[in-house]
């Protein structure tokens, strides 16, 4: 449970504030972006948070894939973190601990029995 715990309180809250902030926007998605790479500045944040969000992605495939998870599975999280970026990876952890920790007692019994 206390794995549980901080990924699904962020990914929480922090879809919370995203939803809300993209109610309350008065530009949509495509368009932040566009003035977010029109400048030499954010554009480097913006390329940062895309190659770490690659560097997610590539690790829920591995991590995915190692537990028997399909690629039709794992695609919805990377379209997650394609469009909202740590959205995806965060709600893969959510999904992981939830799957491990229902396991893990059926394991567990069945050592036992």
């Amino acid at each position: 449970m206390k794995k549980l715990a901080l990924p699904l309180i962020t990914l929480l809250a922090f879809s919370a504030y995203t939803l809300y902030v993209m109610l309350h926007a008065q530009q949509s998605l495509l368009q932040f972006g566009m003035q977010l790479m029109s400048s030499a500045d954010t554009a480097q944040v913006v390329i940062d948070l895309y190659i770490l969000a690659a560097l997610a992605c590539i690790w829920m495939y591995r991590d995915g894939r190692a537990r028997g998870k399909s690629l039709a599975y794992l695609l919805p999280f990377f379209a997650l973190t394609a469009l909202l970026v740590s959205i995806g990876p965060l709600l893969y952890l959510v999904l992981k601990t939830l799957d491990t920790g229902s396991k893990a007692p059926q394991d567990s019994a069945s050592t036992t029995a």
